[in-house]
């Protein structure tokens, strides 16, 4: 038997506003579903799909996206501003080790995910 993974879903208060900043961000086509889902299809990613939760998020993820971008630190910067322009929010500075550089950037209800370069 094989596997494959069909999608990522991140639960959201407000799925449809999600949906919009990940597509926005990544490319895609937001999708508005039934029972309050949403989902997108970036090209070159899983299909993320937004559950709708009454609780907003109050801890850290356990699970977390890490967004290729170009490998230099202006594009870093590039992609954290555009996040930012979409009502994301930059955590702290970026960071470099021997594995490349990240940045931590919160969505707009508060999940975390990184944009990432060798």
């Amino acid at each position: 038997m094989r596997y494959r993974l069909d999608q990522v879903v991140i639960d959201a208060v407000d799925p449809q506003r999600l949906v919009r900043f990940y597509a926005a961000l990544l490319g895609g086509d937001p999708v508005d579903r039934a029972r309050g889902w949403s989902h997108v299809q970036p090209p070159g990613f899983p299909k993320l799909s937004f559950q709708p939760v009454p609780e907003p998020v109050t801890g850290k993820n356990r699970l977390h996206l890490d967004v290729e971008v170009d490998d230099d630190d202006d594009a870093l910067q590039v992609a954290t501003a555009r996040a930012e322009e979409l009502g994301g929010q930059r955590v702290g500075a970026p960071v470099r080790d021997d594995a490349g550089a990240y940045q931590v950037v919160r969505d707009p209800e508060g999940n975390v995910f990184c944009f990432v370069c060798d």
